[in-house]
């Protein structure tokens, strides 16, 4: 797998960039039925000492009248270094969606009433509510935040929206820079009058978003236990400075991350990422009393600007309550595990290990933590935890009920085994992405809805691209090909060079060994002849000598 390469930017330099970051693929954790009690995620240190808590509440308070209290929003903090990257080579194939999609045929809804456009209160009144059409979701790393991305692909190919996709056909919006409006195609163009739906990979910068999208859009995001997170993020971005010089995530943590420097660029998948993909300081407190204090302030602008936080480790359970705050059915949210990771490259981390994991991103920690709170106390105060059940069950009916209609083997597969090319996910790191293989005989309507369900990320941006943008994505794909055809001749032409070159060596030591070996003969000639000479004067002498003695035997 191609390393991932940034390259240090300077800010003032953002407006002349035109290149963009890899494209990182994401991956769903395992569902659990289980409901997450705050108590079960305290840390040690502050379960031994119920003071702490308070504490942290009081200072989390006093930050959050702080800020009302001001007028302008804050600026986002930035961090010690900025890179932007390049694209990787070898990205799988865009399938070939048609440029008019046809009307999706959706399975046939539910007779529940949990399955229609509605709203409840906690008094258990019906409300009715028009479906959200301008969204906003930060796309965190390794969050499952790639399924929920399709989601709202599918939704918005289905209804027309218009999506805030990144310039020139790439697929992160300069990740890991600040996110600036005119990352975005079509907006110094002025060619796209209105933007529905914003969900690629940035990282989050307020005032700049609020430049592209509409003042009624709704924000939303994922977060995930950074324990684990942590664990998928050391297999997937082994190559980064930070993690390249050990040989697990133990060693890195036993040692306190001697390797880790914030300055390098990539560093920043390394430590408190949650933090950083909000576009927040992820720098590490130095105390506790810092810890307090930064940790509030990242979560009460957070607060401010997203009025709704998943919880990856709760999936379905997210996705329930991102279709009511969305007003959409239950078919809308209904997807498969999209870039997850195969069983063989997971490992389980010891207490311990996770111990260092929570103290080693202890902003995150804060964050997840507050979170997860929030997560259930929203559930209670708008559907309750009976509804919720009731909701994700029928979820779960109508996932399993779209396996069996598109997947030949009725779930992933290794990427090895994905029979359609353009299918195939993103590999990268030492993760082992699983795909999806279509059953065959469907017919066109329930294809496309299946050749949906599993389009990976790269391949799905790109298919949006090319039906939003046409006329660049055709000449996009001109330039790509003259490109390609001037490599395919300036490889001919080496080829070329080189053979000819090979063949004029060969030639010259041909010639060289021809003269060596002439000059080998003509010496052993000489030797020859020189031998020859000698036989004969030896051979006249011994003639003469007894020619002479039998004159004498005679006289």
């Amino acid at each position: 797998m191609p390393a991932e390469i940034h390259r240090p930017i300077k800010r003032k330099d953002w407006e002349n960039l035109w290149s963009v970051s890899a494209a990182f693929a994401e991956e769903p954790v395992d569902q659990h039925p289980l409901h997450l009690h705050s108590s079960s995620i305290q840390r040690k240190d502050e379960s031994e000492n119920p003071r702490s808590e308070e504490r942290r509440e009081q200072v989390l308070e006093d930050t959050r009248k702080k800020l009302t209290s001001t007028t302008k929003a804050a600026p986002p903090i930035e961090a010690n270094k900025l890179w932007l990257g390049q694209e990787f080579p070898n990205q799988p194939q865009r399938p070939a969606f048609p440029k008019r999609t046809p009307e999706i045929k959706k399975p046939p809804h539910s007779d529940d009433n949990n399955d229609k456009y509605r709203l409840k209160s906690q008094a258990d009144n019906t409300v009715t509510c028009q479906p959200k059409k301008h969204i906003v979701f930060l796309k965190t790393h390794k969050t499952a935040s790639s399924t929920i991305l399709n989601i709202l692909y599918r939704y918005g190919e289905s209804h027309n929206l218009t999506f805030a996709l990144p310039l020139n056909m790439h697929s992160q919006l300069f990740y890991p820079a600040f996110f600036a409006a005119h990352f975005v195609e079509g907006v110094r163009t002025r060619s796209v009058k209105e933007f529905h739906v914003l969900c690629n990979h940035m990282r989050f910068s307020s005032q700049e978003v609020r430049k592209v999208m509409p003042k009624d859009t709704f924000y939303f995001s994922i977060l995930r236990n950074p324990v684990v997170m942590m664990e998928s993020l050391f297999v997937y971005y082994k190559a980064i400075p930070a993690f390249r010089a050990v040989k697990s995530l133990e060693e890195f943590l036993i040692q306190g991350g001697r390797s880790y420097n914030a300055s390098v660029p990539n560093n920043h998948y390394a430590r408190n990422i949650l933090t950083f993909d909000f576009g927040l300081d992820n720098t590490a407190p130095e105390n506790d009393t810092e810890l307090d204090r930064r940790s509030a302030e990242v979560i009460t602008a957070m607060e401010r600007d997203f009025p709704l936080i998943l919880i990856s480790e709760y999936f379905d359970e997210s996705l329930v309550l991102l279709k009511h705050a969305l007003c959409w059915s239950l078919d809308d949210v209904s997807s498969f595990r999209l870039n997850s990771r195969s069983e063989r490259s997971r490992r389980p981390l010891s207490a311990e290990t996770a111990d260092r994991v929570k103290e080693w991103n202890s902003l995150d920690w804060r964050l997840y933590q507050h979170f997860n709170t929030t997560f259930w106390k929203r559930i209670d105060s708008t559907l309750g935890r009976t509804e919720l059940q009731q909701e994700v069950e029928l979820l779960r009916a109508k996932r399993r009920n779209l396996e069996q209609m598109c997947l030949r083997e009725g779930g992933a597969v290794d990427p090895a085994q994905v029979q359609d090319s353009s299918l195939k996910p993103f590999q990268y790191g030492a993760a082992v992405i699983q795909g999806y293989n279509l059953r065959l005989a469907l017919n066109n309507d329930t294809r496309q809805l299946c050749q949906r369900l599993i389009t990976p990320e790269l391949q799905y941006t790109s298919a949006l691209y090319t039906k939003q943008f046409p006329q660049l994505a055709a000449a996009r794909a001109a330039a790509a090909k003259k490109i390609a055809a001037s490599r395919n001749t300036a490889t001919h032409r080496a080829v070329k060079r080189n053979i000819e070159t090979n063949v004029h060596t060969a030639m010259l030591n041909n010639t060289s060994h021809n003269n060596t070996n002439k000059a080998i003969v003509d010496e052993h000639s000489s030797h020859i002849l020189a031998n020859s000479v000698v036989h004969n004067e030896r051979q006249n002498y011994f003639d003469a000598k007894k020619q002479h003695k039998e004159i004498k035997r005679n006289t």
